[in-house]
């Protein structure tokens, strides 16, 4: 999958703002996570020599528990090691709907477009749009959310 990141860009905000514009009553949960949650230094030491290489672009919705458990960790390692995380946020389930997951609008188009089925949906774009990993609501169990980051660039540096 390739995508044209300028046009990501335009569609998305930065995870600060999103975590920024999260109304009450579930702002709490975000902020929460954020201020209690201990990033691994010697883990975002090494994604640091990456960071200008790669984008991360996630699909949240402010009533997701793994959500608020994910996206106040990305946006902890975009402020950190300068990373930028762009979020496609606000999306809302589709209850009258057998055939679509999601209520289009008020979700982004692109829930379709990337064919998101479970969130947060996290991907991982090198700098030319290429999708090179993704991690579905949680990462992969014993890691990490900036472990399996890291896993995923590595192992894109190492097929380079």
């Amino acid at each position: 999958m390739k995508v044209d990141l300028s046009e990501v860009r335009q569609r998305t905000v930065s995870v600060n703002h999103y975590m920024n514009t999260i109304k009450e009553p579930f702002n709490e949960k975000f902020l929460e996570r954020k201020k209690t949650y201990k990033l691994n230094t010697a883990i975002l030491n090494r994604l640091r020599n990456f960071a200008n290489d790669y984008v991360i672009v996630a699909f949240s919705a402010e009533w997701c528990k793994d959500c608020a458990a994910n996206i106040p960790i990305l946006a902890l390692i975009s402020e950190v090691i300068g990373l930028e995380v762009r979020i496609f946020g606000g999306l809302k389930r589709n209850p009258l709907s057998q055939d679509k997951k999601w209520s289009v609008p008020p979700s982004p188009h692109e829930v379709e477009t990337f064919h998101v089925d479970k969130i947060p949906y996290i991907l991982v774009f090198n700098k030319k749009g290429e999708k090179v990993g993704e991690i579905v609501e949680n990462p992969e169990k014993g890691l990490t959310l900036e472990e399996e980051i890291l896993k995923i660039v590595l192992g894109n540096a190492k097929g380079s």
